[in-house]
């Protein structure tokens, strides 16, 4: 329910397990999602998810919730919005990273590129550590989980460059391919390259 306080708009809630009104102001800015040009749709991967919580960075509740890893020498996880993950005032102020900068850094990417991804971007969930993949000259852009379709359709040498990737050969491949569910154990996260359009895997298990 919307009404109006002085010149700001006000968004009703209610909170059931509070059994009380809860009330924050909403500028039309702050209602327009954070673009996330390395991780394009955080809503579909499950690294954000629709939430009434209060962000411990900004101290505003606003309909979503981060999800995924946040490194950071702080004893619990902070919640935190898209926003403040945008800009960099959730990396900033918990002196944290959404994911490892090392494995882009190896790679040669530039600082910059490397801070946007590790600072301002959302990071993903894996079993193991997570990797984010790169391809000419950038990082790549996150997908999430991998279809078994795309999977079970790789051949000849984009395979081959795969398999040398992860370590496997062709038997081992394809016990993984029968085995995989999205969602579950072992996985697979798909990159895209924002340059050329290439799909890049990586696999993850316990």
């Amino acid at each position: 329910m919307r009404a109006m306080v002085g010149s700001w708009p006000v968004i009703r809630s209610v909170a059931i397990y509070h059994l009380c009104t809860v009330e924050w102001p909403v500028t039309s800015a702050a209602m327009e999602f954070p673009q996330f040009q390395y991780h394009p749709d955080p809503l579909s991967t499950g690294s954000i998810k629709a939430s009434a919580v209060v962000c411990d960075c900004c101290g505003m509740a606003r309909g979503f919730e981060y999800t995924a890893s946040f490194y950071s020498p702080q004893r619990s996880k902070p919640r935190l919005c898209p926003w403040c993950i945008a800009s960099g005032e959730a990396a900033q102020k918990y002196d944290g990273d959404f994911s490892d900068a090392f494995p882009l850094q190896e790679e040669g990417i530039a600082d910059n590129i490397v801070d946007e991804v590790s600072k301002r971007t959302p990071g993903y969930n894996s079993w193991q550590q997570e990797v984010w993949e790169s391809h000419c000259e950038d990082a790549c852009e996150f997908h999430g989980d991998a279809k078994s379709a795309e999977l079970s359709g790789l051949s000849g040498r984009e395979l081959a460059e795969h398999l040398d990737r992860f370590g496997l050969n062709f038997e081992q491949w394809e016990s993984f391919v029968s085995n995989y569910r999205e969602g579950g154990n072992p996985a697979a996260y798909k990159f895209v390259c924002r340059h050329c359009g290439v799909s890049i895997y990586s696999v993850d298990f316990t």
